[in-house]
């Protein structure tokens, strides 16, 4: 088949959308489908374009693992507003569409959301070609956005609420990532006979337990290293605040590694790192992108919190399976206020890494639903500190729980989350709605587990 990905997220982004959707490009490549994809240049989560050697121009083009890769500009700031979002969303509607118009007709689109806008692009794409159009939903825009405050403007709320209808409305399949994500469509009368359910991934042969005692990152000094080249970047004012531990090999580490932005309350991780300085074998390593962790080092100095923490950059993707099993204990952490579908992509892969995860986030939410479906976690409310800290205490005095813990989320993301069964679902649908004689089917509680 000729599959058009159609997605703004994409290789060497860090987290979040960019490596599903290079994961399944490349999937699909090396089973012998042709695959092609549109997106834009990397810029997330620092919003800004990087690397900063990146090619100047609109528009670039060339192959990568077997995928065909199209990228344009877009307009991008770090200072988050409505106009600011706007011309981004709009840039890649625009640019993205004369780049998806070459290379011939695709059999299929997979279209992503996020964004909504790209959404009449791609529809025009689907008619021009007379392809079908399989829309990705890894988040639900616009409710995500009213529900944290990003998006207030009644104007803008209308429009954008009119972009998600019509987005369901071109999709001749409509693929989501959990049930929360199903029950929202059903409130929103959108037809259940195209909507397929299929978990995201991970690789659970690159993602895996590897022993503490042969970690590379708990038994020599990458992590302290990473810290300290954090360190370098900061002011001479800043640096003498506190200093990485000289040793990790036989700390409890408490890891939280991902997006540090509007949903994730990590001023509460930090008064919980605060509550543990007691015990000096509990240790805290938090992972993020650059200015996200030096707005955390101003808040570690506000709270007073500097012996039991080390901040660190983003680890590139081969060194993911040794940070991840670095961790005895991983962090999910969102406020309270963060709608109740939203599927942080984090909880595949800390599940396959074999470690438990301790989930504050709202009891009601998928994140939470699907740490307690696997039994590989336990839950405390958001936002609360002193919840969190207990948690933690607990499950550091209880080796045998943690260990209980892990292997169960390891087994259920073996049977639920795998890459290769992500894949053959895809190339079904793929293959269900390239046929001329296609017909919906019917949806029932088998589909995509």
């Amino acid at each position: 088949m000729r599959i058009l990905i159609y997605s703004y997220n994409y290789s060497p982004e860090p987290i979040g959308i960019g490596p599903l959707m290079t994961e399944l490009a490349e999937g699909l490549a090396s089973r012998g489908h042709q695959v092609r994809v549109v997106t834009a240049f990397p810029w997330y989560p620092v919003h800004e374009n990087f690397p900063r050697d990146w090619p100047k121009g609109l528009y670039t083009a060339g192959e990568r693992n077997q995928v065909w890769l199209q990228r344009c500009w877009v307009y991008i700031s770090k200072k988050r507003s409505l106009l600011n979002r706007g011309l981004f969303e709009l840039s890649f509607m625009f640019l993205s569409f004369f780049q998806a118009l070459r290379h011939g007709r695709p059999d299929v689109v997979l279209l992503t959301v996020p964004g909504l806008p790209v959404g009449i692009s791609a529809a025009i794409i689907g008619w021009l070609f007379r392809c079908p159009i399989v829309l990705n939903l890894q988040d639900i825009l616009p409710d995500a956005a009213i529900e944290v405050g990003l998006l207030t403007n009644r104007f803008a709320i209308f429009v954008f609420k009119a972009l998600e209808k019509y987005n369901y409305w071109i999709a001749e399949r409509i693929t989501v990532i959990s049930d929360g994500f199903m029950e929202n469509l059903h409130s929103k009368d959108v037809n259940l006979s195209k909507v397929h359910r299929i978990y995201n991934w991970v690789d659970i042969e690159l993602i895996k337990p590897i022993a503490p005692e042969i970690n590379t990152f708990r038994n020599s000094r990458s992590l302290q290293h990473r810290f300290e080249t954090f360190v370098q970047s900061l002011t001479p004012q800043e640096k003498p605040a506190f200093k990485a531990d000289s040793s990790l090999a036989a700390k409890f580490i408490v890891l939280y590694s991902g997006n540090i932005g509007l949903t994730q309350p990590m001023d509460k991780v930090l008064q919980a790192a605060k509550l543990l300085e007691a015990i000096p074998d509990i240790h805290f390593v938090i992972v993020g992108p650059q200015d996200g962790l030096t707005r955390l080092w101003h808040e570690c100095q506000t709270y007073q919190v500097r012996q039991n923490i080390t901040l660190s950059p983003f680890v590139d993707r081969q060194d993911l399976p040794m940070l991840l099993t670095a961790a005895n204990v991983s962090l999910v952490v969102q406020k309270k206020n963060v709608i109740s579908f939203n599927m942080p992509s984090k909880i595949q892969t800390i599940s396959a890494s074999g470690r438990p995860i301790i989930a504050s986030v709202p009891q009601d939410g998928t994140a939470a639903q699907a740490i307690l479906n696997s039994g590989g976690g336990i839950w405390v409310p958001p936002e609360d500190p002193k919840a969190l800290a207990q948690a933690i205490e607990q499950l550091y005095r209880d080796p045998d729980e943690v260990q209980r813990l892990g292997a169960q989320a390891r087994r259920y993301a073996v049977e639920h989350y795998s890459y290769q069964r992500a894949l053959d679902r895809y190339e079904a649908l793929f293959q269900e709605v390239r046929s001329p004689h296609r017909k919906p089917s019917t949806y029932s509680s088998e589909q995509g587990i």
